[in-house]
């Protein structure tokens, strides 16, 4: 099936600004996400795909402009009319007519034009802060322009040069044969400038590095190495680009009693020998504070008890997960010359009774006998 076009699909003009791309394919994902359509998901589904591919194509300057002009064969490497088909043909093509009729490509004054960096920073977060969510401020490094030269770059009292290597254009041709090769600059480095006299203050840049405050919202449920992107708040671009992003990954703190499994919680509750044997009532922790649980007697190590909406609610999650209580029967240490009398004479009647207080140590004496051959 032929895909549609990618503004067709968001409903936007082919004039429509980054916010309005953005704008658009956040109302389509909200409307198609597969958790809110679970009466038809697949259909859902495939939409949501269509938006989120259109988004990925025409949220990216390099990729948009490609677009625009081959269509569909401009971004699709499985297509002819790619970068390896006759798109690479008709950018070589417009290499040679460029020079004839002096077209030029790129940014300001035929700059070439960089995307910045993507940035990461690693966030710990407490369990009980995953699970309810929080508001959170970070420190990043940021760049200002600079006071001193006020961006130029140049020492005060003099300005930069047009690159007499390239003319002002950031690029190069190498020519081989009837083709001609394109390539960044090497004397300016794509900046189709030359700072001769480079300012003190940012050494040429233009710019400062400073660190600003972000304010960052972690949804509840996330979990450990789930990552937040915020857009726009990476390294800036080189000759007007885009700036790249900012990936902000979630550490999550090992926590003193619960382990996370997905949206479930596990924890360990030790017991009494008495209270296993006796059985009871006994009081266990969650998040949201304590539950009871019932403990039959007889009770063997290793039990677990599942509560069940006492785990988390995941980001993509309709419902929280479970607690699963596992049960470890404490050995009393430390026992006096009393306790241990005791112990034996309780020991000396579990023995009289037979099997039926130790079904499990019987079994197990049965299997040693036939192994053995006894």
């Amino acid at each position: 099936m032929a895909k549609r076009d990618y503004y067709e699909v968001l409903g936007v003009p082919k004039n429509a600004s980054d916010d309005e791309i953005k704008k658009a394919y956040r109302k389509l994902a909200m409307k198609y996400h597969p958790d809110r359509n679970q009466g038809d998901a697949q259909t859902a589904e495939l939409k949501f795909k269509e938006a989120k591919e259109a988004y990925e194509m025409l949220s990216d300057p390099q990729k948009k402009a490609a677009y625009d002009q081959y269509g569909h064969a401009g971004v699709d490497p499985n297509m002819r009319g790619g970068p390896d088909g006759f798109g690479g043909f008709a950018e070589a093509f417009g290499d040679i007519f460029g020079d004839i009729f002096g077209q030029q490509r790129g940014g300001r004054g035929g700059q070439q034009i960089y995307r910045g960096a993507d940035l990461s920073y690693a966030m710990e977060v407490t369990l009980e802060e995953a699970a309810a969510g929080k508001d959170a401020q970070i420190r990043i490094p940021s760049w200002d322009e600079c006071e001193t030269c006020h961006g130029s770059g140049a020492k005060a009292g003099t300005s930069a040069t047009t690159c007499g290597t390239c003319h002002g254009q950031g690029v190069v041709q190498m020519r081989q044969g009837f083709f001609s090769v394109q390539q960044t600059c090497p004397h300016c480095r794509g900046k189709g400038k030359i700072i001769k006299d480079p300012c003190g203050t940012c050494h040429g840049q233009g710019k400062v590095k400073q660190q600003k405050t972000l304010e960052v919202k972690i949804p509840a449920g996330i979990d450990d190495g789930m990552r937040i992107r915020s857009a726009g708040n990476g390294e800036p671009g080189t000759n007007g680009g885009p700036p790249g992003d900012l990936f902000i990954e979630i550490r999550l703190k090992k926590h003193d009693i619960f382990e996370r499994d997905g949206d479930d919680l596990h924890c360990v509750v030790p017991i009494s020998f008495a209270a296993a044997a006796l059985g009871g009532e006994i009081e266990v922790p969650t998040l949201n504070g304590k539950a009871a649980i019932d403990i039959p007697d007889g009770t063997q190590a290793g039990k677990q008890f599942r509560l069940r909406g006492k785990g988390i609610r995941g980001v993509r999650s309709s419902y929280p997960g479970d607690l699963y209580c596992h049960i470890s029967i404490e050995t009393p240490v430390k026992l006096t010359e009393h306790q241990r009398k005791l112990l034996k004479e309780f020991d000396e009647s579990l023995k009289k009774g037979g099997a039926k207080h130790s079904p499990s140590t019987e079994s197990w004496t049965d299997r040693l006998k036939s192994f053995f051959g006894a």
